[in-house]
């Protein structure tokens, strides 16, 4: 994912109020990155089925999932939201602290975060919005990958930082960790798509 507008230019938020709701963008660092298109089928199974796992395990918990698209603003110390320069709609997440919830979305870092990857997006999870989730303060951020059926997890550690990603294959259970007993089952997920031709 390029850059889709000027890169000589630095967007706000302010800025990206004022665009067609036709096209969707996400904002880091100022740059304006313009979404994929309409995601795979399976690309939307699996952020589905995150966000019914988590919602079903947090049901009457004060964390409450959401599934994109949701506006997530990421102020840098007292930023009003005009200025603020890194918006992201994360494919799912999970905000523990109610008072980052307003009418426009999320204000500030959710506690967990799921991306799933696709070819045209892969860099763009992987670097870009790692590093932005990192230093935000992101507790536990999942890369699924559909294609070789692995998540890779980040946790930030006592130093502030996600050092090297765990790795899971996707089936079986996996636990949230900065979610006390929830966990992500895979296998009847997994069982429901087409079959790998190998080779």
């Amino acid at each position: 994912m390029q850059p889709a507008l000027n890169p000589r230019e630095h967007y706000t938020y302010g800025d990206y109020l004022t665009w067609s709701d036709d096209v969707r963008y996400e904002l880091i660092d100022g740059q304006a990155y313009l979404m994929a298109p309409a995601p795979t089928l399976e690309h939307q199974d699996i952020a589905g089925e995150i966000y019914r796992q988590l919602s079903n395990q947090l049901a009457g918990k004060a964390c409450r999932p959401f599934i994109a698209p949701v506006d997530v603003r990421l102020p840098r110390k007292g930023e009003e939201d005009e200025e603020i320069d890194t918006v992201v709609q994360p494919d799912v997440l999970v905000v523990c602290d109610i008072s980052k919830l307003d009418r426009r979305g999320v204000r500030g870092a959710p506690d967990f975060v799921v991306e799933v990857l696709s070819p045209s997006s892969a860099y763009h999870d992987h670097q870009r919005k790692r590093e932005v989730y990192e230093r935000v303060g992101v507790r536990e951020y999942w890369l699924v990958d559909p294609l070789e059926r692995t998540i890779l997890v980040y946790r930030l550690d006592q130093q502030g930082g996600y050092g090297k990603p765990e790795v899971f294959e996707m089936r079986g259970e996996t636990p949230v960790q900065v979610l006390a007993g929830v966990t992500l089952c895979w296998d009847d997920l997994v069982e429901r798509w087409p079959r790998r031709e190998d080779g």
